[in-house]
């Protein structure tokens, strides 16, 4: 199976600009972006509420060789490593607009298309705060405690 957009002409800053607009036009403000070698943040306000995605970015070490296994040029490297992240914001893109329109088409409602990436007040994630648990439950075969927020 080929992956979303894996041969976009795209370029990453368009489709995050494009992330933006759409935000922007489902009713989002307050944005924030930062990236790293491994990973970039798209971060907004919507609903009341904070949210963060985090899309990780691929390594460029992972483009010297080709699929068939030929060392690469380091220029046809950069140009791979660039493609795969074109790919990955496309993706990001698509999944933003999916969940807008899910909200807006009333198939459901914010909090439940964007809860792994609401920010809680402590700054981590639900999903960081969630998945672990999960994970326990399903090795100890226990439901896990409710979440007490605010240390109530």
């Amino acid at each position: 199976m080929t992956k979303y957009a894996a041969n976009t002409s795209v370029s990453s800053e368009l489709s995050r600009n494009q992330i933006e607009r759409t935000l922007i036009r489902y009713g989002a403000n307050q944005f924030a972006y930062a990236s790293s070698a491994d990973k970039a943040m798209i971060a907004f306000t919507m609903s009341g509420k904070q949210v963060r995605f985090i899309l990780p970015l691929p390594s460029i070490t992972d483009y010297k060789l080709t699929p068939t296994g030929k060392i690469r040029v380091i220029s046809s490297q950069q140009e791979a490593w660039e493609q795969a992240c074109r790919q990955r914001w496309r993706a990001l893109d698509l999944v933003v607009k999916a969940k807008l329109e899910a909200v807006e088409s009333g198939i459901s409602v914010f909090e439940e298309e964007f809860l792994a990436n609401i920010v809680l007040p402590n700054g981590q994630t639900v999903k960081d705060l969630v998945i672990p648990e999960v994970e326990h439950a399903y090795l100890s075969g226990c439901a896990p405690k409710l979440f007490l927020i605010g240390g109530n």
